[in-house]
């Protein structure tokens, strides 16, 4: 995980599990990834904002997301300050991870090839974030 000093929100890791629940800590605390077209977020529509799962800190607006059919929620961008980027090099890719500016929490990777004139597509785990609607 990240160095959690490096975010407001710190936690040691036997809170986080506290907090989390198995696939939640595993995602948000370990980098880990759902298996594509399992989250309970990658068909889902409604208004309102995503917030950190782990934090509650608001990150993405339910108008920027859209179908990417790659299996998880994907969004054109995500709310100013809300996301930190990283460089990952893990499993002989670059790649740019997203975390969370509040907790560092994983959220998934930011790839240029979105649809819409931001150019970008935040490919997010479910399992990082919790919806609240309007």
């Amino acid at each position: 995980m990240n160095n959690s000093k490096n975010y407001p929100i710190i936690k040691s890791e036997s809170e986080w599990r506290d907090k989390l629940g198995d696939e939640e800590y595993r995602v948000l605390r370990q980098k880990g990834t759902e298996q594509p077209f399992t989250g309970e977020y990658n068909n889902h529509f409604e208004k309102g904002i995503y917030n950190c799962r782990g934090c509650d800190t608001p990150l993405y607006l339910s108008e920027n997301k859209f179908d990417s059919s790659c299996g998880w929620p994907s969004y054109d961008k995500s709310l100013p300050g809300a996301l930190k980027y990283i460089k990952d090099t893990s499993h002989g890719m670059i790649r740019t991870e997203i975390v969370c500016a509040k907790c560092g929490g994983h959220q998934g990777h930011v790839f240029n090839d979105g649809p819409s004139t931001t150019g970008e597509r935040f490919c997010v785990n479910s399992a990082s974030i919790r919806f609240d609607g309007e």
